[in-house]
């Protein structure tokens, strides 16, 4: 009788420690995912080419990124983030040429910093952020897995990447929200030598967002740019983006202009597709207009983290402008190409 007393006294005792330790595995895990600490990330690749009657392989669109031909590196992204009751940072570190292009730094501590900043959720209604932090100017971003297309616009090329300095997010209603911003001059992510600075907003309504930018001008700067980004679920498989700018710099009499559409159709839940038709005229007071138009056509396929995105991209300039060359080496005013890229995100 003791014996078996003794086996259900052992018994009960194992069932005992396996459950507390059981219900202290789950705890374990519930406050792992309440970490304030994350990791994330991407890295990408591609193929391009450009077709024979339509120009040399190494041939390139003026526009940022993915202007290799044959095999080549986009770049490798890590994003940390912490996330306090009320404060909080982000560090996102950039690899490779779109990277270096991104941050317009050649040095090696400041060409992989693509964001570093800290911010403060003053009240349920107002956040404060100060570092260096990506444009809120335009349709499109730096990293490739936000955005549809593989290759960017010309309107993404010609506007700021990204400002160093301070901003104030404030949500004014339920769809409403308003950004003010001072920072140094266009793309100045180290310091401001010049002793003049940048002011910016952001009138955002039902995700429809008007943007503004102001530097001087002077020495490298943007000068004035207006850009307005939204998009419109026109049915539940079938959405348009739309984005549209005009740029002014009256201390270098240059600027640009030009509108962009991007229509997407999603045919099930791993591939869509979608257009990007493009408009850009880049204007300099005592010379033409230079007028672009560009279209390009990606697929987008998606197996678990993985994105591939082939995609066909045709650029054709003014009759009076030929930045190409053609397959006998004759300049021309189009191009044509073919990349297929590889994305990865956690």
């Amino acid at each position: 009788m003791k014996a078996i007393t003794i086996t259900k006294y052992i018994k009960k005792l194992f069932f005992f420690t396996l459950s507390l330790t059981t219900i202290g595995v789950f705890a374990q895990e519930e406050d792992e995912s309440k970490s304030p600490f994350s990791l994330s990330g991407s890295i990408d690749t591609y193929f391009r080419t450009t077709f024979n009657d339509a120009g040399l392989a190494t041939t390139a669109t003026p526009t940022s990124f993915a202007n290799q031909t044959g095999f080549a590196l986009g770049m490798a992204n890590l994003v940390g983030s912490y996330e306090g009751e009320s404060t909080g940072f982000v560090v996102d570190l950039v690899f490779g040429p779109r990277g270096t292009q991104a941050t317009f730094e050649n040095d090696v501590l400041n060409g992989i910093i693509n964001q570093a900043y800290a911010y403060w959720n003053v009240s349920d209604k107002t956040t404060l952020t100060i570092g260096r932090f990506n444009t809120w100017v335009g349709y499109e971003v730096i990293a490739p897995q936000a955005n549809f297309n593989y290759s960017v616009s010309y309107l993404f090329s010609n506007g700021p990447f990204s400002h160093l300095g301070v901003k104030a997010d404030f949500a004014l209603a339920d769809d409403w929200s308003l950004m003010l911003a001072v920072t140094n001059p266009w793309d100045t992510n180290n310091i401001s030598a010049t002793g003049e600075y940048a002011l910016g907003a952001q009138l955002g309504f039902y995700d429809q967002y008007l943007n503004f930018y102001y530097d001087s001008g002077a020495n490298g700067g943007l000068g004035f740019e207006v850009d307005y980004t939204g998009g419109f679920d026109l049915s539940d498989d079938f959405f348009l983006g739309i984005n549209a700018a005009y740029n002014d710099n009256s201390e270098t009499e240059t600027g640009f202009y030009g509108a962009a559409l991007y229509p997407q159709l999603t045919t099930s839940e791993s591939f869509a597709i979608g257009l990007r038709g493009e408009y850009f005229v880049a204007t300099a007071d005592g010379f033409d207009d230079v007028p672009v138009t560009a279209l390009t056509l990606t697929g987008s396929f998606t197996k678990d983290n993985l994105i591939i995105k082939p995609e066909i991209r045709l650029d054709s300039f003014g009759d009076d402008n030929e930045p190409f060359l053609d397959s006998d080496g004759a300049a021309t005013n189009s191009l044509s190409s073919f990349l297929i890229a590889a994305i990865y995100s956690f």
